[in-house]
Formats: C-alpha cells, structure tokens, sequence
C-alpha cells in the first residue's frame, strides 16, 4: 500500500498542449471576428453607431464593424411601404406605430356644421431619411400619428357631414396629404407620405338609417340626372343635325330658283332682242313653238264657230268625221 502511494507520488501532472491565456486569447479573436461582420436586409438600410454616436449610414449587404460593442447597427427599414391606422386595426401588424390606443376615439370627429362621423382612414408613408428618423425627433411614428390626427380633424372640421359621406372623399385626402407632407418636412420627421386614403366614412349608429336613405336619394337623383343628360345628349345633336340637313336643302333650293330665273330671264333677254329685229317673224315662230308643244299634250279637242248653240245632240263625233272634216 506504501508502495503504491511512493509510485502515485513520483508521477508528473498532466499539462495542456497549449496555456490556458493563449485559449483565451484565441477565443477572444474568434469572438471578435464573428461579432465584426453584420448583414442589412435588402429592404433596410443600416445607422452605424459608434459609443452612441451617429457615424454613417450604409446600404444592404454585408459589412465591417468594431466588435465588443463600440459600433452599435439600427436597422432602417427604408425601402418598405409603411402605413397608419385609424379608428381600426388589421391583424397581424409589424410596425408597433400602425395601431393607435383608443381607435374608438380616433374615428369619432366634429364636421363644420356640428354634426358626428366616425371616420377611418390610412395614411402609407416611407421612411425616406433614416438619420433624421432616429435622432431629429423623439418618438416619430407617434408624432407622425398625432399630425396625421390632427390634420384629418381640420379639414373634416372645415366641411359638412353631407361632403364628407359623398361628394368630399377625394379632396379631403388630398388635402389632407398635402398638409400632412408640409408639416412633415417642417419636423424633419425624415419621412415620405405616399398617400392619405378614407376608408370608412359612416354616420354615428343611431342615425346611420336616416343618413342611407338619405344618400340613396342623392344617388337616384344623380342617376337620374345622367339619364337626362344622356338623352339630351341624343336629341340635341340629332335635332341639330336635322336642322343643318333642312338649312341646306333650302340653301339648294335657293340657288337652283335662283340660277333657273337667271336662265329664263337670259332667255326672254335673248328672244326681245330678236322680236326687237323682227316682230313679225319672232311673233310666228314664238306661235309656232308654242302650239308644237302644247298640241302633242292636249286630247281630242273640238273647235266650233260662235253660232253654234246647240252642240249637246251632235255629240259624240266619230273621229273619222271629224278626220274628214279636216
């Protein structure tokens, strides 16, 4: 038993293949290079942060940092399409600023003749600037909703209920975006406001049955008043039409009486200067002419002397006799 504690004794210790601290070190470079590399996704764009301060903005791909946490990387969405909600909410959500807390009251406004609606829109914006996004301002998507709010109560609060449920929708987004995109470059929000759309524009629930029948009226009457624009469409180009045809037949007409009185009246010019040079002659030939086309167009003509008084009883004449008696 001595024996074998002498022998256990005399063995040396084991020892590394390498020291401790070198291990370390070696981790401490393999940690380092993993950690110095970093990827933007192709939608985004990243803000480099070194001790918290803003060094530069670099685009998707991959690239060098400081590890061990002196550059800091906040990833910018940039090229993604945003929107807010108002007065509702889609399920399913990943921007955290998309969704207010009270929608209810969000969508509840005064119109300009004191009169409710809940309105519910959307406004789609594009982080554009990402610097000005993350250090300009404190909390920008909120206060990009609070602006978006605000301005959508103005101008609902300068119209009726009436424009806003039916003919005021269009000019109420655009002038709404236009508002809202002044006021977003007097913020320097860093962001770009695509488009302000309403989505529902409803009465308060107690009256919303009023408010259908009436808006079904103001609908049967536009349609009625295009059905009579249609038809006067119709009738009027056609009555003009005929109007024109008629104006030129009579303009036709006018110009043939007048060119045949020209001719007939070159006609009796031409046939006074001959009865001028020869009456006797131009009076016989005139008689002449004249019988030659009256006499092949008359019938059966009988010519008597005066003294005859009774002619009934000799009635009808053969034309034989009468042949013979010419």
């Amino acid at each position: 038993m001595e024996y074998s504690n002498t022998v256990w004794e005399r063995l040396p210790e084991p020892k590394l293949p390498v020291p401790l601290p070198y291990l370390a070190l070696v981790f401490f470079v393999l940690i380092g290079l993993w950690s110095s590399f970093f990827t933007i996704p192709a939608e985004s764009e990243g803000i480099v942060l070194r001790f918290g301060k803003y060094i530069n903005k670099v685009p998707s791909g991959l690239h060098f940092k400081i590890p061990f946490g002196v550059d800091k990387i906040v990833e910018v969405p940039t090229q993604r399409q945003q929107k807010l909600e108002f007065g509702f909410f889609t399920p399913g959500y990943s921007n955290p600023d998309q969704v207010g807390f009270e929608p209810e009251l969000e969508k509840s406004m005064v119109t300009g003749d004191l009169n409710s609606a809940l309105v519910e829109w959307i406004v789609q914006y594009r982080i554009t600037e990402p610097e000005k996004y993350l250090f300009d301002v404190r909390d920008p998507g909120l206060t990009l909703r609070d602006l978006s709010e605000a301005m959508m109560r103005e101008v609902v609060g300068d119209r009726t209920v009436d424009e806003i449920i039916t003919i005021g929708r269009q000019e109420i987004e655009d002038n709404v975006l236009m508002r809202l995109s002044n006021l977003a470059k007097r913020y320097q929000l860093g962001v770009t406001i695509n488009q302000v759309q309403l989505k529902n524009v409803n009465p308060p629930l107690p009256v919303q049955p009023s408010f259908n029948e009436v808006n079904r009226a103001q609908q049967d009457r536009e349609n009625m008043i295009n059905i009579a624009n249609g038809e006067y469409n119709k009738a009027v180009p056609r009555a003009r039409g005929e109007a024109d045809q008629r104006i030129q037949a009579a303009e036709g007409y006018r110009f043939k009486r007048i060119n045949e009185a020209e001719g007939d009246a070159s006609a009796f010019t031409s046939v006074l200067d001959q009865y001028i040079k020869a009456p006797a002659v131009t009076r016989t030939r005139i008689y002449l002419e004249t019988l030659g086309q009256v006499l092949p167009q008359a019938r059966q003509q009988i010519i008597v002397d005066d003294t005859v008084q009774q002619i009934l009883p000799m009635l009808p004449f053969p034309a034989t006799a009468l042949e013979a008696g010419k």
